[in-house]
């Protein structure tokens, strides 16, 4: 199959002009994370003229703060859910065709310190092979001790007997999000990020439209639609409160962190997969862009935000339960970076604060007025979210009838052909950086010493992947905030002023964007947060029932 365009036209710019123009909508779709922009192609896909419209930039909120795992969920299978994961496997299995510049196949390997464990999880990892079938990553094997210690030389192994390695996926969040994005527009979608829908319209008691403002100019919006679909993840019961004020919350947050470490913790191509935390989950240490990602824990909380903190008593727990695998024991003052991510886990009627007994399968649902709201699952299996979602936006909205495409569309910079840089996650895109670089040598520089971005890609994201500010780019078109967050304190001065020579934007915009910045990125550090940082947050977003735990 050849490979797609290099480059489509993904233009803010040209977007609003859109939606000056059009007014009415086949779909609109609130929410620009993983499922909303699922959604977005899929729609677009079809046919179906389509609106995303996000608040913050696309994958702002939880769909950028993942373990980065493609995964069936191994955990899910101690719990008898075969159905879930025999489904996400699938997913996987779709996934590493349709983005295979951005998912591989990732070792795991599970320290076994008693026979007992050991008999577990060749049983139930030989289960999760079987349920993979022709799609399998890869076969899960035995290790003797000894093996263990020559793949995982960073391993405790006092009392250590055996182990068991078992193959999943791995990707990069935030930049799939972005294809995802280009996918839809390359499809004529129309993908808006800093445009926040502020209510609902209705003609007869349905639902036919949205208020929006567009958040860099304040100008307001009303646009139809014959659907409108609420994937806004974590703020899901804020839309639906647009439609039936004061109706009980449809989702809990339950905050998960992940520490960011240097490679030397984790000298293996390898991951860690830790069975049994303190409270009986599971945590993951996992080779990430040349760095070691930790995580996470499992909080409910009691309320949502735009940029959840890591609560002080997650971080212990992460560097407390990582002690006992580890030969050098990391500590607060080699975390690089901490990031949190809230996840929207469907409520039960009980009101319970245990997240065992919280729905983590998503939920599709029609309000009497028309809205389709779909929320929980995860990054795995959003393609099969967006193709129920549409089916039913289908239904709701009376549009003729178009099938899915999604099993077999290759999502913006697929490629097989294997590039040996960092750049290899652009896929088909590495090769305009590189011709960037080429018409101007200058944009080779690196922002920092010790990473391997440049200039050019800070271009890149500005002109074609709809970057507005120095977070965009250096959280999610890049990841340097999630790998150092005082890497990216550093490279941040040069980063406005690229994007401000990008789009016109004055000195006084770069002095209050740095600034904005500053205050986002010392958050990300344990260690130079400030008190206040600290104590309000933990204020804020104390645990409903005081509780740390740990999840997949």
């Amino acid at each position: 199959m050849p490979e797609q365009q290099r480059i489509t036209k993904f233009s803010r710019d040209e977007f609003v002009q859109r939606i000056n123009d059009q007014s009415a909508w086949d779909i609109i779709v609130i929410g620009g994370g993983a499922t909303g922009l699922g959604v977005a192609v899929d729609s677009a896909s079809r046919g179906y003229s389509t609106l995303l419209l996000e608040q913050a930039d696309f994958a702002k909120g939880t769909s950028s703060r993942s373990t980065k795992l493609v995964h069936g969920g191994v955990r899910y299978l101690a719990k008898g859910d075969v159905r879930l994961v025999y489904h996400a496997l699938d997913e996987r299995a779709i996934m590493l065709k349709n983005a295979s510049h951005l998912v591989k196949a990732q070792s795991f390997i599970i320290p076994c310190y008693s026979l007992f464990s050991t008999i577990k999880y060749v049983i139930g990892l030989k289960l999760y092979d079987w349920l993979s079938g022709r799609f399998s990553f890869g076969k899960s094997s035995f290790f003797s001790r000894k093996k263990v210690i020559q793949q995982l030389p960073n391993i405790n192994t006092k009392g250590l007997a055996s182990g068991v390695e078992y193959f999943d996926g791995q990707f990069d969040d935030a930049r799939l999000a972005v294809n995802l994005a280009q996918t839809s527009a390359s499809k004529g979608g129309v993908l808006l990020n800093y445009f926040k829908v502020t209510g609902l319209h209705k003609q007869h008691g349905k639902v036919n439209g949205v208020s929006a403002i567009d958040l860099e100019t304040n100008k307001e919006y009303n646009l139809s639609a014959k659907v409108v679909i609420n994937a806004t993840g974590i703020f899901v019961d804020e839309v639906l409160k647009f439609d039936e004020p004061g109706r009980p919350p449809l989702v809990r947050p339950s905050q998960g962190i992940h520490i960011v470490l240097k490679k030397s913790f984790l000298t293996s191509t390898n991951a860690i997969l830790i069975p049994e935390t303190k409270d009986g989950r599971v945590l993951f240490a996992v080779p990430w862009h040349e760095h070691v990602l930790v995580g996470t824990t499992d909080t409910p909380l009691t309320t949502n935000s735009l940029e959840p903190v890591a609560l002080e008593e997650e971080i212990e727990f992460v560097l407390e339960t990582v002690k006992s695998y580890f030969t050098v024991t990391p500590t607060r003052k080699d975390v690089l970076s901490v990031f949190a991510g809230l996840r929207p886990l469907a409520a039960d009627n009980k009101n319970s604060n245990s997240t065992k007994e919280i729905s983590r399968d998503h939920k599709l649902l029609v309000s009497a007025s028309g809205l389709i709201t779909i929320t929980g699952g995860k990054w795995t299996t959003y393609r099969k979210m967006a193709e129920e979602t549409v089916n039913k936006a289908i239904e709701v909205g009376r549009l003729a009838k178009s099938v899915c495409l999604t099993k077999k569309l290759r999502v913006h910079g697929c490629t097989t052909t294997h590039i040996n840089s960092h750049l290899s996650v652009y896929g088909t895109d590495a090769a305009g950086i590189q011709e960037l670089i080429k018409e101007n040598p200058s944009l080779d520089r690196l922002l920092v010493n010790q990473l391997p971005y440049v200039e050019a890609e800070v271009v890149w994201a500005v002109r074609y992947e709809m970057a507005r500010n120095p977070e965009d780019v250096l959280a999610r078109r890049l990841r340097i905030l999630f790998l150092d967050a005082l890497a990216a304190i550093e490279a941040a001065p040069r980063v406005a002023e690229l994007i401000a020579e990008e789009l016109g934007y004055s000195e006084e915009w770069k002095r209050v964007q740095l600034a904005r910045f500053n205050q986002l990125a010392y958050q990300y550090l344990p260690n130079l947060r400030s008190d206040n940082t600290t104590e309000t947050n933990n204020r804020n977003q104390q645990p409903s029932d005081g509780k740390i735990h740990s999840f997949n």
